[in-house]
């Protein structure tokens, strides 16, 4: 009995080694198998697979060198250039002391103080210190014209500035033969 059961034992181990075998026996043949159909139906084993690859680079390569001739024969673009303006400099020139007026038949008091801007040389600033008192004298008689009612005009500051600007180039023209101012700005103005 004992025989029976050393050689029971023999048979069974020799059983599971043959299963194990055959098992990974089994698995190298199907990771095999997959290789294989994977190289087989992505063209690893077709002569002319490799042909028609060459063929479709040096495709690419003439659609390339199309391409790049095509763009060699399209006219090159051009850069405009800024056209050359001539500008003139633009000069300020605040006045220095404030012109203080009543405004007409009215108690109230307009009080501005005025600056002008020239595209001219400082000629036009040096008659204007020159010619101060007259200047000043102009801009007080076109101040004390004004009235109650024109203070709530929507154009009131200006057709005044632009009153001021014409009477002081006259003053300027008849003194020195020439105005040269092209604006006048307020720098304060109260009315009170």
């Amino acid at each position: 009995m004992a025989d029976e059961q050393v050689d029971g034992q023999e048979e069974g181990k020799k059983g599971g080694l043959i299963k194990i075998i055959l098992l990974v026996v089994g698995i190298v043949f199907v990771v095999m198998l997959t290789i294989g159909l994977t190289l087989y139906f992505t063209g690893f084993f077709d002569p002319g697979a490799e042909e028609a690859a060459e063929e479709q680079i040096s495709a690419l390569e003439s659609e390339a060198a199309q391409a790049a001739e095509e763009a060699a024969q399209q006219p090159a673009k051009i850069q405009l250039e800024a056209p050359a303006v001539e500008k003139f400099e633009t000069v300020y020139y605040e006045l220095d002391r404030e012109f203080l007026a009543n405004v007409s038949d009215s108690r109230k008091v307009m009080q501005i103080k005025l600056a002008i801007m020239t595209h001219y040389d400082e000629q036009v600033i040096a008659n204007i210190e020159k010619h101060v008192f007259a200047v000043r004298n102009e801009v007080l008689d076109i101040m004390r014209q004004v009235t109650e009612n024109d203070l709530v005009s929507p154009d009131f500051r200006t057709n005044l500035a632009e009153n001021i600007r014409i009477a002081m180039n006259a003053t300027l023209e008849e003194a020195e033969d020439f105005g040269g101012i092209e604006k006048v700005y307020f720098v304060e103005f109260i009315v009170q």
